[in-house]
C-alpha cells in the first residue's frame, strides 16, 4: 500500500496588500499568494470588494482559508503557489 502524503493545512493568514495574502502552513512553509489578477465571478464575486477580501480567515476544520458566506479554497493550490513565493518565517518575540 502506497503512503499518501498528508494534505497541507493553512495555520495562519495575513493580508499584506490588496489581494495579497501571506500564508503559513503546518509544515512551516510560509509564502505570499497574490490574487490581484483574479477575475472574481460566480460565488466568489463578492471578493471583488477589497474590504470583503480582507475578511479572510483560517478555516481550521478544513485547513484552508475562507471568507464570510462559506467561501473557501482548496489548500493544495494555495500551498503550491506559496512555495513559489517563499518568505522566511519570523519568530514571535
Amino acid at each position: 500500500m502506497a503512503n499518501v502524503p498528508a494534505l497541507p493545512a493553512v495555520t495562519s493568514v495575513e493580508v499584506i496588500d490588496d489581494y495579497v495574502l501571506r500564508l503559513t502552513f503546518d509544515d512551516g512553509v510560509v509564502g505570499d499568494v497574490s490574487f490581484a489578477e483574479n477575475d472574481w465571478c460566480g460565488v466568489f464575486q463578492a471578493l471583488q470588494d477589497p474590504t470583503v477580501f480582507a475578511q479572510v480567515h483560517v478555516e481550521e476544520q478544513f485547513g484552508t482559508i475562507a471568507w464570510p458566506g462559506d467561501l473557501d479554497m482548496a489548500p493544495e493550490p494555495l500551498y503550491d503557489e506559496a512555495r513559489k513565493h517563499p518568505v522566511a518565517a519570523t519568530k514571535a518575540s
